[in-house]
């Protein structure tokens, strides 16, 4: 278990992203849902975030229900505030938002304190706990101004108070975690898809920012949606079809993984969790057998020599971790 900056909350190095949960593009029962969690807890993984986005809350209360049958003190839990979900007539559902659910509700960007505030309520209602371990403010990317002057201080009136364990943000980009991390005291960032064999723009400033100031980073989409775990054509890369340029790059990473004896799926997950800011990394799944290939890949060895061969072939630059 890694702790999370200065705050005293931890988190496996593997972690488990539950926006599958959510009916995250395509359906999920109820019971795959808990097999997911179950299978997660078996294979020793005790962090799990979740979101109000993820299925207009479907997510936190499936990962609420599941996580009921563990004690408490034995896992971390981390959501997300910053979009507030108001009643919709229902009619119609949200896979214009990425999720195969009714439309129940519709989501409103929010960070003033107030919303923060309620935000959380609502989700600790979803999840069935009195408490959440960390927080982050999600994806302020066009409401910096009020992310920074009324979302974060209210996220830190929240660790004052013992609301909330720890706080931070969580964004699908580099540049404002790093202002995150130089101009506030956060505890922690998620940072998603930008510390991969495909893209390092996280390496540039943000990790090396936090690791001098003593911030945890935690990575999500290590796979870049999906392009690093199965680089066929169709794949998708940041939610997108991916690019027939970084499709040939990536089936050049895996075969050179595979020439070592590993895979490209576990190379991509070494290589997040490498870096000696990163706490954590976030898988994503929405089965049990995807969980279990998470952390079978997380656990495999990825030989020297492979990221040797990667950095002489230009598939990784000369001084790149690991």
């Amino acid at each position: 278990m890694t702790p999370l900056g200065r705050s005293g909350v931890v988190v496996t190095p593997l972690g488990f992203g539950a926006a599958a949960l959510g009916n995250l593009y395509a359906p999920v029962s109820d019971e795959q849902a808990h097999a997911a969690v179950r299978a997660a807890w078996s294979s020793g993984i005790r962090y799990f975030d979740t979101a109000p986005h993820y299925g207009l809350g479907l997510s936190e209360r499936r990962l609420g229900a599941a996580l009921r049958a563990y004690d408490r003190s034995q896992y971390t839990v981390s959501t997300k505030a910053g979009r507030r979900l108001v009643p919709a007539d229902g009619t119609g559902d949200d896979l214009a938002g990425g999720f195969a659910v009714p439309a129940t509700h519709r989501r409103v960007w929010d960070f003033t304190a107030d919303g923060i505030r309620r935000t959380l309520e609502a989700s600790l209602d979803r999840l069935g706990l009195d408490r959440v371990d960390v927080v982050y403010l999600h994806d302020p990317d066009d409401h910096a101004e009020q992310a920074f002057r009324e979302g974060y201080p209210a996220l830190e009136r929240l660790r004052s108070e013992g609301v909330v364990g720890a706080i931070g943000a969580g964004m699908n980009q580099a540049a404002m975690l790093t202002r995150f991390v130089r101009e506030t005291d956060v505890d922690v960032v998620l940072c998603a898809g930008r510390y991969t064999l495909l893209d390092r723009s996280a390496a540039t400033e943000l990790l090396p920012e936090a690791r001098k100031r003593g911030v945890s980073v935690v990575v999500g989409g290590a796979f870049n949606s999906g392009l690093l775990a199965d680089p066929t054509p169709g794949a998708t890369y940041n939610y997108i079809p991916a690019p027939r340029r970084l499709v040939d790059r990536a089936l050049r990473i895996k075969e050179v993984a595979e020439r070592h004896g590993t895979t490209l799926r576990a190379a991509a997950l070494a290589f997040a969790s490498a870096h000696p800011a990163v706490a954590s990394v976030l898988a994503g799944a929405r089965s049990a057998a995807e969980v279990l290939d998470c952390a079978e890949q997380f656990a495999k060895h990825v030989p020297d020599a492979c990221w040797h061969e990667l950095r002489e072939t230009g598939l990784l630059p000369p001084r790149e971790l690991p």
